[in-house]
């Protein structure tokens, strides 16, 4: 669970669709999610797509620190099944910020950082993932810093992952309510990274 919690967090930094790739020092590199099947990855994310609050989203903030801590101490799992203590760890930081349980929470972060994935980080205007996707080819193509094999296997996992495009946003009030705390999520991720 606690290694799930990070790769939340750096989910929420590069949105869903960009969730196969991430940008360190002008170069992509690959952070291969639990499951590499494309469709059902998808279908579940969209069923777990909440409506959200500002309530929520301000939990997840406030929840940062805890979580990040919880993650820091508890074991490493091995298996699949969570370990039942450190599981009732997280469901009671959870409830500490107004969610049910800790699923629930992580619906939450899922939905933020599906939307926040269509951010372009310039403007903070949702442009959605297959734009933010497109400005990050762009940039990769016009850098030429970047070594030819790293800018080529770069271009390939960004043409990946505009292959495999995101779920549609079903409420788009969530986009909304993600541009109002766009500062502050970007902050807390800088801080989780």
């Amino acid at each position: 669970m606690p290694h799930l919690l990070r790769n939340s967090f750096r989910a929420l930094s590069i949105g869903c669709a960009a969730m196969f790739v991430t940008l360190a020092p002008g170069v992509a590199q690959t952070n291969a999610p639990a499951s590499t099947q494309a469709a059902p990855a998808q279908e579940a994310d969209q069923a777990r797509q909440v409506d959200l609050t500002e309530k929520q989203i301000e939990g997840v903030l406030a929840a940062q620190k805890d979580f990040d801590a919880l993650a820091e101490k508890a074991p490493e799992s091995t298996t699949d099944t969570p370990d039942p203590k450190v599981s009732a760890q997280f469901d009671s930081a959870a409830r500490k910020y107004g969610f049910a349980n800790y699923d629930e929470y992580s619906d939450v972060l899922d939905t933020i950082s599906l939307v926040l994935g269509g951010f372009d980080p310039k403007t903070k205007q949702y442009i959605g993932t297959d734009g933010v996707i497109k400005q990050q080819i762009a940039a990769i193509e016009a850098d030429k810093s970047i070594p030819d094999d790293d800018r080529k296997q770069a271009l390939d996992q960004l043409n990946d992952a505009l292959k495999a495009p995101a779920p549609p946003i079903r409420n788009k009030a969530n986009i909304d309510l993600v541009a109002k705390y766009y500062d502050r999520l970007s902050a807390a991720i800088q801080q989780d990274e």
